[in-house]
């Protein structure tokens, strides 16, 4: 699905129904103030995540983990957020994981997000998974329960995304200002009572909750998602309906290729 921008950004024109459902969530999350001169205040406090770490395989050189909704990927600046996956890593998950010291995090998801996560465990992996990840050079694949029945069964989102102070923590979509973002879904299942679909995401690029603002702009936002959501899509779910189900890379150390998976919870 291609999106066409008019002159204001946050009137957005459609080839489908979502329109309605886009152009009230943006309009709605967007404060009449000055972005330059707008200070960023995150007063967010995350509740405790009881929820586990679970290894998914582990050699001398690379973990693959799953991660749980609701965990931070590093510690947050506010010290109340301390628990992270990088914390539980480096000192351990009493009963659960071992400490693990020297871990470091090439590869992040959001808060929300649960699945599958890179872990480097000396300085030379970290080294080779950086390159791997800034060069694109990594693909993932997202599942997501989104609101409604998409139509078509397979397809590709454009639209550029942008950061905006203002807006914090959510970007828009802005043609002028953000930067190109691409995302290919294919329709897994469709149910009913309420209707939605389960997708499979492919992410082109990898932009700030570039997911969750495709979706919403496809008219079909992700279930329990509280920053891009229509009059009744948060309330559907407990948590984040999107879970990161596989990673394809080179072994950072052996080159051979790598597929790790994690099992959709939803």
């Amino acid at each position: 699905m291609n999106i066409l921008y008019d002159d204001d950004v946050f009137n957005l024109q459609f080839s489908t129904a979502c329109f309605g459902v886009l152009e009230y969530n943006l309009r709605r999350i967007m404060p009449a103030t000055d972005s330059q001169n707008y200070t960023i205040v995150d007063d967010f406090v995350a509740p405790v995540c009881e929820g586990f770490i679970s290894l998914l395989y582990q050699d001398d050189d690379i973990l693959l983990i799953d991660k749980p909704s609701g965990l931070f990927s590093l510690s947050g600046k506010n010290p109340l957020n301390w628990d992270s996956v990088h914390h539980r890593l480096v000192h351990g998950q009493e009963g659960v994981t071992p400490s693990l010291p020297h871990a470091k995090l090439p590869h992040r998801l959001d808060f929300g997000t649960s699945g599958i996560m890179v872990v480097a465990l000396h300085a030379e992996s970290a080294k080779h998974l950086n390159k791997q990840f800034q060069e694109r050079a990594v693909q993932k694949q997202y599942m997501a329960m989104l609101e409604g029945w998409v139509s078509d069964d397979h397809g590709q989102i454009t639209a550029a995304i942008a950061k905006d102070k203002t807006l914090f923590p959510r970007v828009k979509l802005c043609a002028d200002t953000g930067k190109p973002s691409v995302s290919d879904y294919e329709v897994i299942a469709r149910y009913s009572n309420p209707k939605r679909s389960l997708v499979k995401y492919t992410p082109i690029t990898g932009r700030t909750h570039q997911l969750r603002i495709h979706s919403l702009a496809m008219g079909h936002p992700i279930l329990g998602c509280d920053l891009y959501s229509s009059d009744t899509s948060e309330r559907l779910a407990p948590r984040l309906q999107l879970h990161a189900s596989d990673v394809f890379f080179e072994h950072p150390m052996t080159g051979k290729k790598v597929h790790g998976q994690s099992e959709c919870p939803f």
